[in-house]
């Protein structure tokens, strides 16, 4: 990456709204944005080669901080995830990623573990209650981070903010994600004012640690603030406000310093960007962007973690967030829905029925004539081979089409035609339900 580039650019604002067009530049590459990013949980993405996934127009791959971990060293070695050759379960070429990567902070994976710990810890708390019913649990969350039980081998483990930035700069990816505590909708709002002070803490012990690490394979690494907050605007706000000025004394430039640690300056490093997470209703989700993206600096990328429906998308580009990533497109291609513009179609439905997966489709699988009936029939199959074949022709269309949809977004943008675009695609997507 260019010295002379920031790591972030605008190129067209949408007038009276929060969205943007704009470039990531990373040390492997550009992203333009909006853009979404394919999850290669392990470094690759499932029954897609690198030149599949390159077919469907896949900028950035994300990957995932807890599964990778114990490869961490070895990824290391070998320059970083984008020059990584993973040894993939599907048996495909296990050509590396060359392009730009993005790895969460297994924050997510190892809560999931202890799934309604946050309520159940609260709830003890207030009746004097010890926690002995814990001991059922894989996850149990303190100030320091979170101890669990590793589901694959039964090993205990521990990932804090530091280990969790010791993880990411190993693995290499150009984009890392602070180590925060996801609450769920079932927490109480006391509770999430608990969690977001902790995970507040926790992203600044991520930053200074991040700090340490982030040249060490030769480039440069760049960091995300991970906003939570739950449905509740003033807590939203609020930690948009604090993660924004979070800063810390720049140790190659001056002695380090006890003093305000909340401007960012030439001698001070805050977040790169930041990450926009947390458990909320699908109807909020317009809201809860705007109160986050009205607080946060325009001039840093926003990514939404974990959504890729298209009504999600277009919400989330309008109230500006820039990258996005999900498993849904390839995870549901897997189990028969395949994403046209008229509606999502379930397979189960197409027996011989020999009509395109979605005219005018670019995608690989289109161009090849694959039809309805002829992929129902590879999914159907009791066949290894044959299915795997249709993992791939499925996962490829799917993913084409999210992808090309932020392209589209991207130019309406440009073209000061995003609202028009947004509600003649919506009209037609949803003119079947």
């Amino acid at each position: 990456m260019s010295d002379q580039k920031p790591f972030f650019e605008i190129e067209k604002s949408l007038p009276g709204s929060l969205g943007r067009a704009g470039i990531i530049h990373t040390a492997h590459g550009d992203i333009k944005t909006p853009a979404f990013m394919s999850v290669g949980t392990g470094g690759y993405v499932r029954f897609l080669s690198v030149e599949d996934l390159n077919a469907t127009g896949a900028q950035a791959m994300l990957s995932n901080g807890y599964h990778l971990r114990r490869q961490a060293s070895k990824i290391a070695k070998q320059g970083g995830l984008a020059q990584w050759q993973p040894t993939r379960q599907d048996g495909l070429d296990n050509s590396s990623w060359q392009k730009p990567t993005l790895t969460d902070s297994g924050g997510f994976q190892v809560m999931s573990l202890g799934s309604g710990l946050g309520k159940v810890v609260s709830m003890e708390k207030e009746r004097g209650v010890t926690n002995t019913a814990h001991k059922e649990r894989l996850a149990h969350v303190s100030e320091t981070g979170v101890d669990f039980t590793d589901p694959f081998d039964g090993q205990p483990d521990f990932i804090g903010p530091e280990e969790s930035m010791q993880i990411q700069c190993q693995i290499g990816a150009d984009i890392h994600m602070s180590f925060d505590e996801l609450t769920s909708l079932a927490d109480t709002y006391e509770y999430n004012i608990e969690a977001m002070a902790r995970t507040e803490r926790w992203a600044e012990r991520s930053l200074r640690e991040h700090l340490k690490h982030r040249d060490d394979l030769g480039y440069r690494q760049h960091l995300y603030g991970v906003l939570q907050g739950g449905r509740w605007e003033d807590l939203r706000r609020s930690t948009a406000r604090t993660l924004a000025n979070m800063s810390i004394p720049d140790p190659a430039k001056t002695p380090a310093s006890p003093t305000s640690n909340h401007v960012e300056t030439s001698d001070h490093i805050g977040f790169d960007g930041f990450g926009l997470g947390g458990a909320f209703l699908k109807e909020d989700l317009g809201e809860i962007l705007r109160w986050c993206n009205e607080e946060l600096p325009a001039n840093k990328p926003r990514h939404l973690l974990g959504l890729s429906h298209p009504d999600d998308i277009l919400i989330g580009a309008e109230m500006g967030a820039d990258t996005f990533d999900c498993v849904a497109p390839t995870r549901e291609a897997r189990h028969g829905k395949i994403y046209t513009k008229d509606g999502n179609l379930n397979l189960r439905q197409f027996a011989n029925v020999e009509k395109p997966l979605e005219p005018g489709c670019d995608c690989a699988t289109c161009r090849a004539g694959w039809t309805l009936g002829s992929l129902r029939a590879l999914w159907r199959s009791g066949d290894p081979a044959q299915k795997q074949k249709y993992y791939r022709l499925a996962s490829a269309h799917n993913l084409r089409f999210i992808i090309r949809l932020t392209e589209e977004i991207r130019q309406s943008i440009l073209e000061d035609r995003f609202f028009e675009y947004r509600d003649n695609f919506l009209r037609r997507y949803y003119s079947q339900s």
